[in-house]
């Protein structure tokens, strides 16, 4: 299958599965995929978390704002963004200009399971982070909600959201 018409970029909370998801979504669409957070990396040679504990999150913020505007001109892909990408204003309405958002949304105690193993998480570094994961779910979701769509994402194979999102594609005419 091909023929994307826009760009699809999945939000949601840090470990919603917009990676994993977006790997298979795009290999379903025969279309790249690419993952925002390495994008940072890459442009600024060094892991995000280094980029926190160097720079702050406003320069991560600054950065992630640059490299998903520049990501979102070029031709259609699937986009994986990271946790707080859509939360900020500027990069919300520009996702909502030129791609179709897709909000993967994961309940709070699925999501606690697949943060919790890694060290990877600058905001959850913090004195209890199951208590900050809990209250960034609620201050984000309504503002995930103005994604173009919503995907209940739990713990099955993300193969069953892969084909959700591709149907909604479909019937929404975004591909061809």
């Amino acid at each position: 299958m091909s023929g994307l018409t826009r760009t699809i970029a999945l939000v949601g909370m840090m470990g919603a599965g917009k990676s994993s998801v977006g790997k298979r979504l795009a290999a379903a669409l025969n279309v790249p995929f690419c993952d925002a957070d390495a994008e940072i990396e890459k442009a600024a040679g060094c892991t995000i978390n280094e980029i926190f504990s160097r720079f702050g999150e406003p320069a991560f913020r600054d950065g992630e704002r640059k490299v998903i505007t520049r990501l979102l001109s070029e031709p259609p892909h699937v986009l994986a963004t990271g946790g707080g990408a859509f939360i900020d204003p500027e990069l919300r309405r520009h996702i909502k200009a030129d791609a179709f958002s897709v909000w993967i949304s994961v309940p709070l105690d699925v999501l606690w399971e697949r943060v919790k193993r890694r060290d990877t998480r600058p905001l959850l570094k913090r004195d209890n982070p199951r208590e900050v994961l809990a209250e960034l779910l609620a201050e984000r979701e309504p503002i995930y909600a103005e994604a173009d769509m919503k995907i209940e994402s739990r713990e099955g194979p993300h193969s069953a959201a892969v084909k959700r999102i591709v149907d909604a594609l479909a019937e929404r005419g975004l591909l061809t």
